[in-house]
This record gives C-alpha cells, structure tokens and sequence, in this order.
C-alpha cells in the first residue's frame, strides 16, 4: 500500500499524494491515479521518479490506509496536520512549494517547475471505432417565461373615506346628476381608461357637467343658426329689402339664438377629447396616469362651442336666473363650513382651481354654467393634469378669494380637533395644495398615507423616497429613488430629520449598485460618511481589477482608507499607483489623469505616501500637458504641489495643454486579411481590453494586440454593456424576437444564465440595472438583477407605436414612434425622454422627412427609392435619413452628380443638417447613442468604407476602410471615451472619442 511509516497515522485532510512509483511500478501508480482523479487534477513528475498528485479540494484520509504519502497544506513550509516530526512526511507551501522531509533530510521543489504527466496520454485507441454524433433536427427553440408586471402603480390616496365623509346629499345629486348616456360616453371613452392597467370602476372623483362638443356637421348648423342667419336678416333690413315685411328683425335675430342654443343642447355630447373634459372640479386638476408608464398629454384643445355658448346664454334673460341658483349654492355652501357641519359641508365644496401652477397656461379659461358635481363613491385624487379647467361663470376672483379663506379656516380647525383626514383632504383636493396636507399628514405620523399621496400628486422624488423609507417600505423608497435619480437628495434631506435612516438609506443606495454591478457607484454612495467606508473595501479591490480610468478613480479610495495599511496591504497598492503613474501610454486610457486627479482631491492615509504618490502625480500631470481638462484643473495642481516632496515642486514647471492635430479628418485602414472568428459586436473597455462577441463562438476578452485574456462559451451575438463597465450582457438571438441573456461580471470574470427574452430590439447599453427593450409595440424597462424579467416600467404601445430601434445615452432615450391623429391619418414623430426618470421631452413631428415611410407591424422601410435605407434615431432626439443619389441626377448643390453619392440629412428639433458622402449606401446607418457609421463599398467594390461622426454634422469625424470584405456594414460602439469599429470579418479597430489617436487595430483569431 506503499502508507507512510513512523508517526504519521490517524487521519489527516490531505491535498494530494505522493506516490512512490519505482516501488510499486507504474500500472498500480495509474491504477491509483485514475480512482482519485477529479476535475482540476494535477500530476506531475519528480527527479527521482515518483509521481505527484494534487487534488482540487482536501480529502480526509487515514495515513495508514493512503494510497502514497499524504500531502497536506501549509502557509510556511512547515507540516501543520501531522501530529509530530516523523521520518516521512510531504507539505505544500501557499506559494507553490513542495517540502518533502525523509530519513532526516529535508527537500524543496517548486510544483510549477515540474514537468506535467496527463492521464490521457495512458488510453490505448487502437481498435476503436470512431462515430461522430449528428443531429436529429433543429434544436428547440427556448421558452421565453412570462415577463412579470412590477409597474409602479400611482398611489391614489382616498381621504375621503379616510375622513368619514359619506355619499353626497339628496339635493347635490339634483342639481348634479348626469344623464345615464353621459356616463356611458364618458366610460368608452379611451383617454380616460389606463392602458393595461386599472380602470376608473368605483372611483369617484369630483367633476362638473362637461364642455357641450359636436360632430363637424351639427357645429356647422348651429354656427349657421348663431351668426349666418341674424347677420343676413340685419344686412337685409338694413338695406330695405324687408321694410314691406311685417317681420321684427329682433325677434328673428333672437329666435335664431335660441334655436341653435336647442339644438346644440339636442346633439351635442358632454365630452371632450384631450383637455377637453377639464372642469372645475378635482377632474380638471389631474387625470389618471397610465399604469404602464407616463403617457405624454396630448395636447388641449378648447371647447370652443360650450364657451360660446355661456356667453351668450349670460346676454340673454336666462342670465338673472342662474346668477341666483349659483348665489344660493354659494351661500348654503359658505353657512355650512361657519357652521362646522363638515360631512354637509366637505361633500358639496368646489374644488378650486390652482392657479399658481398654471391652469390657464393653455390660455384664458373657458365658461362653465354648471355647479361643481360629484358622484358617490370613492374620491380619489389624481395625479396628473390633463388641461385648463372651466372657469365658473359667477366665480370671479372675489369668490376665489372666499372660499380660499373658507377652506384654510376649515382646514385649520380640523387639524386642532384631530382630524387629521378631513384637514388633508381640505388641502389636497379642495385647496390643490398637496404639499401642505403631506407635510400634515407627516406632522402627526400618516407617514404612509403622506408618501401615497406626495406619489400620486408627483411631488418632489427625494420628499417621496424619504416618506416611503420612513414608513418602513423601503424596497419602494428605493426603487423610486433609482427611478427618477434622487439618491444623493433623499439621503441629504433624511439626513436632517433621522441621520440613522439617512446612514442606513446610503448603505442600500451603495447595495443597489454594487448589486448592478457598479463598484464606483457603490464607493460614490457611502464615502461622504466615514462609517460606513470599510464596507466598500472589496468593492475597491473589484474597481481596481477592472483597469483603466475605473483603476485610478478606485486607487485614491483605497489609499486613503486607513484599515489598508493595518493590514499591511498599503505597500501593495502604493506600488501599483506609482507604477501607474510613472508608466506610458494614453493618459485617459491607462487611468494617470484620473489617477492623479483623484489624488488631489483625496490624500493617502498614510503621509509618506501621500507625499510619495502626490509628487508622482505632479510629475505626471506635466508629462501628460494637464489632469485630463477641465476648469478646476490648476487648483487642482496647486494641491498636488502643497502636498509633493518640496524639492521636488520648486523645480516643476506649470502644465501645458499638449497641442492637438488639426488638418482633414482622420482616416484609418483595418487589417488587411479577415479573422479566423467572426465579430457580431465589440467594444472597447475602461481597461484597455476589448470584448468581443463571436457567435456562435462565444464571446472574448481580448488585449489590445489581439491577445486572448478570457473566454467564455455562451453563444453571444450581441453585447449590452453596462454604462460603469462593470458588467455586460450577454446577448444570444434564437430566432425572431426570441433572444436569450446571460450576465458577465467583467471584475470577477463569470458568467451567470439569466433569462430567454421575447423582445425585437435591445437598447445596445443600460445602466446596470435597468434593461430597455422593445416589445409588445411599445417600451418596457426590465430590472435585471431579479430572477426572472420583472418590467418596472412601460412607455407607449396601445395608440401609440414604436417604429424601429431604440438609441440611448446614459442621460437620453430617443424612438420613432407613429402617434394617432385627429386627421384620421397618423403622426410621425421622434420622441425624447430624460434618463432615468422617463420625462418626455420632446416629440417633434418628422412626416415631412420620411414622405415615402410604410408602416409595419413594429417596422418601417422605404418606398419610394428601391435603395434608400431605413431611417434612424440617434439619442440627442434627431432623426438620420439616408437619401441614395445615383449618378445623373441633381446634387444638393445644384449640379449634375458624376458618380453614385449618399445624403445624409437630420430633422427633428436640432438644427437640421445635410451631408453628401461619395458612394452608394445599401444599408442603414449604425447607431449607438449620438455617434454614427455610414459604411459604402469602395470604388473598385473589394473593400467597406465608413463615414463615421457624431450627431449633425457637414463633414465626416473620421473614415475607417475594410479592404478585403463585403456584405454586412460596419458597427460602431462608442464607451470609455473611446469608439469601437468592427465588421462581421472579424476585424476591430478602435480610435479616441475625437478620431485622433488609434487604440488598437486587431484580427480576431483562434489562440
């Protein structure tokens, strides 16, 4: 059994075996190997012809029953399992050194020096039949799981139940009741019912009889009847054609008016599309907001035939009358709030109208002659305006004022009684000032009820993300935070009320983004508070992996931790931030600039460090002509010199700006052979590093010579990377609109499965959290770090529908989006959002550009040129259309074009751009963000050209030629203030943001 002798017995946790092969022979030695061979096995071969066998993971093991010598683990070279000096034992150093003691002598070899043996080199395939497996078919497509609908729903805070308020009075629903057709009317009509989400069934909200409209033929009727009619009958009087008549012009002129008040009465409907059903009442102060995201108000268009119709009803005896029906409803209304009979008086209250936030923006009010109305019910204030409100005919600014102070009073008088939810709903909805019944509701601890309603009516986000975090929901409160941006301002906000909530909501904020994978971000969000700066250590060591401009923002950091050098670890990072410091290459892409710029704002712990780091800093930012720009970067250097050796500073002269290259547009030529992989998308990382998507192939990560750092085999076709460059997605395209997604963690380099998608279009990056994809006509937002696709977020669909891709920034998102017209024809238009709150922006339309657009299911081409390429949007909210001009025809300039040319043209709201380039374009541009590739074949047809920019623009940022290649265009990926050029070929080439200096130029081979 070959067991060691002495006193190594009992039973000891070994890392492998050595195993004396010249005493057993070889066969049994294999025998042994084989029964203890495990994945990540090494065997090796030592001088006097034994054999060693390292195991993945400790076995335990009686050393009397061991198939050689037991190998145990040491940190010093030193047996620590063995239970006392014996003749014969084996251990393996931390370092990779291999300690043998035998017959008193002790011998040391280093494992990685010894020479390998594999096991598959034993297997004999002589007599073997090779068969190589074949398919059956097709393999099986994925299921794409259901997408989970996380929406964040408007809270719609229901104080009126709250208050104990019940159904209105007996006399309230005369004066008020609506005709059993209205409702129905009012019910169909589309702007008032959420797309997918929840309708208004069972919700009350406070009203007014609606603006009169009609349809296109009764409006002209009654127009004919108000002004055609009394204006002929006065023209023909006047010039004596009816004297002979016994007719009163008055009479007629009169009986004109009230026929077409009666028929206007007869036809119309109350309902107004669009802003149209604005009223007096809490209806016109807000409107439902979409469960599937903020859908734009269109915009409101004034009921022009109500309003005319109330003012010429107050020119006719009907006036007096309901002066008096609206002076008595003022006087009961106002004897109710004197007399405190609140559940009277809350019930039959007119809602005003906030003025100060612009109900009239849309212009002056129109006339209403109807009394504020509710219906019984739940009230439930709504978050969103949709238009002016109707001003009462009577309700002049003296009522206004009135009831202003009515209301204050009352509010004022509950709040001192304890009633809490009567006061709050005084303010919120008869007042419209939301924000003084949530601080209300704050003051006496309605800390739930307070954040519901300061949601709802979209107040401030840090007052809404303190509010939930109070009330214990704090997955919401942070959820809401990353929604609309308001970390940083939550936190300083919560910070003078509960600096311990404050302490605890920065450590989730640093948790949400370590969990999308932004290590900086994680840094960024605890270091204000000294505390909490040791939990972000390991997060510094990630940042630091990652290289590049990552590195030396994350340097500085752990420097300046004093936990680092207690544990000895200071001189470690210290070397590697001088030896980042005093290297070559790039300043912005090795990370120095950044580096140095860091450490002027943050100094070292340790104060011989700081001296030794901050006067190689110096140097460096004089080397490199300055701190990588900006307007604080002399002060900056003015801190690095305070803070450097003195000698030193005295003799360093003050930075100059490097000068730059001027002269024509650069122009670069990619490898002249194809790779042996094929390239569907790269880019370049902060690091230095490219990351490659081959297909099939996998997906690689590759130095800047071409040099294979890491690979991973999950079939990757497209690459979503995150905006810090932390993480990555990995894309795979298992047919249409079917794509499946793995997570890469580019800091510990693993790749995890997440989900199989059913989407047609990827936004190409994201912000380590949220995903944006186009599916189901319109946008939805995924959260990634759930296990399984959670949508938190939707715009358009339903009438709205997206055409296209998507093109985003970290700060912008821009579609093309046909939008449903009045005209019964649609609109085209580029929409704008702000990231990441989703605030639309702008939506200009673009029908002028696009004369020959046809509309698919998702989907748009071009037919009036059988060339002409699809459109696109960049994320500054332009659109880019690609007009092919052959030879023959009219150049823009006026002449005759020579040979086959592309215009380029944008329009939207940015100033409108035209570019000619030489060369016929068969495909559409490529996009990411604000930078574009127009890729034409060269002249003699044996290579690609691209034109390459960013945003408008009259001449071309740079060009890249592909000679030997065809077919498919060239991709653009822009990130880490690089753009990343590549072609299907497998070749990739990479310059600086301005097209200045090339970063690498690579061939994607197999290594």
């Amino acid at each position: 059994m070959n067991a060691p002798t002495g006193s190594a017995t009992g039973t000891v946790p070994a890392v492998g075996f050595v195993l004396d092969v010249p005493l057993i022979g070889a066969p049994e030695a294999a025998e042994r190997v084989l029964d203890l061979w495990r994945a990540d096995a090494r065997l090796c071969e030592l001088p006097d012809g034994r054999w060693l066998l390292l195991l993945p993971e400790p076995v335990r093991t009686r050393a009397d029953l061991a198939p050689g010598l037991p190998l145990e683990r040491t940190g010093h070279g030193a047996p620590t399992g063995a239970p006392g000096p014996g003749p014969r034992s084996a251990t393996v150093t931390a370092d990779g050194r291999l300690v043998l003691t035998e017959g008193g002598a002790t011998v040391t070899r280093i494992v990685g020096e010894l020479p390998a043996l594999e096991p598959a080199d034993w297997l004999d395939p002589t007599g073997l039949a090779l068969h190589r497996p074949r398919p059956l078919g097709a393999a099986p497509a994925p299921e794409a799981p259901p997408v989970e609908d996380s929406v964040p729903a408007v809270a719609r805070p229901d104080l009126r139940s709250a208050a104990g308020i019940g159904p209105s009075s007996e006399r309230a629903r005369r004066l008020t009741a609506e005709t059993r057709s209205a409702r129905g009317r009012r019910a169909r009509r589309p702007s008032d019912r959420p797309s997918g989400g929840r309708t208004g069934s069972g919700a009350a909200r406070w009203q007014t009889a609606r603006p009169i409209a009609l349809a296109p033929r009764h409006a002209a009727v009654v127009v004919v009847l108000l002004m055609v009619v009394p204006l002929l009958f006065v023209v023909l009087f006047g010039l004596g054609l009816l004297k002979n008549l016994e007719v009163d012009p008055g009479g007629i002129v009169y009986a004109s008016i009230a026929a077409a008040l009666a028929y206007g009465a007869l036809f119309g409907r109350r309902a107004a599309r669009d802003g149209g059903g604005a009223t007096t009442g809490h209806a016109a102060t807000a409107a439902p907001a979409p469960a599937g995201g903020t859908r734009a108000p269109r915009r409101a268009r004034r009921p022009w035939l109500g309003d005319l119709l109330a003012r010429l009803t107050l020119r006719t005896p009907a006036a007096h009358l309901l002066h008096q029906r609206h002076a008595r409803y003022l006087r009961d209304l106002t004897r109710a709030f004197e007399q405190h009979r609140w559940d009277d008086a809350l019930r039959d209250a007119l809602p005003l109208a906030d003025r100060e936030r612009g109900d009239t923006a849309a212009g002056r009010p129109w006339f209403s002659l109807a009394l504020p109305k509710r219906f019984a019910g739940q009230l439930r204030p709504t978050p969103h305006r949709v238009g002016p409100a109707a001003a009462n005919a009577f309700s002049g600014t003296t009522v206004h004022q009135h009831l202003t102070e009515l209301y204050r009073a009352a509010a004022e008088r509950l709040e001192r009684q304890g009633r809490f939810d009567e006061a709050a709903f005084v303010l919120a909805d008869l007042l419209a000032a939301p924000a003084e019944a949530v601080a209300l509701l704050e003051r006496h601890d309605r800390l739930t009820q307070a954040a519901e309603l300061a949601e709802g009516r979209d107040l401030a986000a840090d007052l809404v993300v303190r509010l939930w975090w109070r009330s214990g929901d704090r997955a919401r409160a942070v959820r809401t935070a990353h929604r609309r941006g308001a970390f940083a301002t939550a936190v300083e906000r919560l910070a003078a009320i509960d600096p311990q909530a404050a302490r605890e909501l920065r450590a989730a904020w640093a948790e949400h983004c370590r969990a999308a994978g932004d290590r900086l971000g994680a840094v960024e969000a605890v270091w204000p508070d000294e505390a909490l700066r040791p939990s972000v250590a390991a997060d510094l060591r990630d940042a630091v992996a990652l290289g590049g401009p990552t590195r030396g923002r994350a340097l500085p950091h752990l420097l300046a931790l004093p936990q680092l050098f207690v544990l000895e670890a200071g001189p470690a990072t210290r070397a590697l931030a001088r030896a980042v410091l005093d290297g070559d290459g790039d300043p912005n892409a090795t990370g120095r600039s950044v580096l140095a710029a860091t450490l002027a704002r943050l100094p070292a712990a340790d104060p011989a460090t700081d001296r030794e780091l901050a006067t190689a800093a110096a140097r460096a930012a004089v080397r490199d002509g300055g701190l990588g720009g900006g307007v604080a970067e002399h002060s900056l250097f003015d801190r690095l010199l305070a803070r450097a050796d003195p000698l030193t500073a005295a003799d360093l002269p003050r930075p100059r700006p490097l000068p730059r290259p001027v002269g024509a547009a650069p122009a670069y030529t990619a490898a002249d052979r194809p790779g042996t992989l094929p390239v569907l998308d790269a880019v370049l990382l902060a690091s230095g590093s490219v990351l490659v998507a081959c297909g099939q192939a996998g997906a690689r990560l590759l130095t800047p010579d071409g040099r294979t750092r890491a690979h991973w085999d999950t079939p990757t076709d497209r690459l979503v990377l995150a905006d810090h460059g932390g993480g990555a997605l990995l894309v795979t395209d298992h047919g249409p609109d079917l794509l499946g997604l793995a997570h890469l963690d580019l800091a510990t380099r693993t790749v995890r499965p997440w989900t199989t998608l059913r989407a047609r279009h990827l936004a190409p990056s994201y912000d380590g959290h949220r995903l944006i994809a186009a599916a189901d006509g319109g946008i939805v937002v995924l959260d990634t770090t759930a296990p399984r696709p959670v949508a938190v977020w939707r715009e358009l669909g339903g009438e709205e529908r997206l055409l296209g891709g998507i093109a985003r920034t970290a700060g912008s998102c821009a579609a093309l989006v046909r939008s449903p017209s009045t005209a019964r024809s649609p609109l085209t238009e580029v929409w704008r959002w702000d990231l990441p709150g989703w605030e639309l922006r702008a939506r200009p339309r673009v029908d002028d550009a696009l004369p020959d657009l046809r509309f698919g299911t998702g989907s748009l081409s071009r037919t009036g040129q059988a060339a002409a390429p699809d459109p696109v949007v960049l994320a500054a909210g332009s659109l880019l259309t690609v007009d092919p001009l052959p030879a023959g025809l009219l150049d823009p300039d006026g002449g005759i074009a020579s040979e086959d040319r592309t215009v380029l043209r944008w329009t939207a709201d940015l100033p409108e751009a035209e570019l000619t380039l030489d060369g016929p374009a068969s495909l559409g541009p490529a996009v990411d963000g604000d930078h574009w590739a127009l890729t034409v074949p060269t002249p003699d047809g044996t290579g690609l050209h691209a034109y390459a920019g960013t945003g408008p623009c009259s001449e071309p940022g740079l060009t890249v030629l592909v000679p030997n290649a065809a077919g498919d265009r060239i991709g653009v990926r822009r990130h880490a203030g690089a753009v990343t050029y590549w072609h299907r070929s497998g070749r990739v080439l990479v310059t600086s943001a301005d097209g200045t200096a090339l970063l690498a130029n690579l061939r994607v081979t197999v290594r």
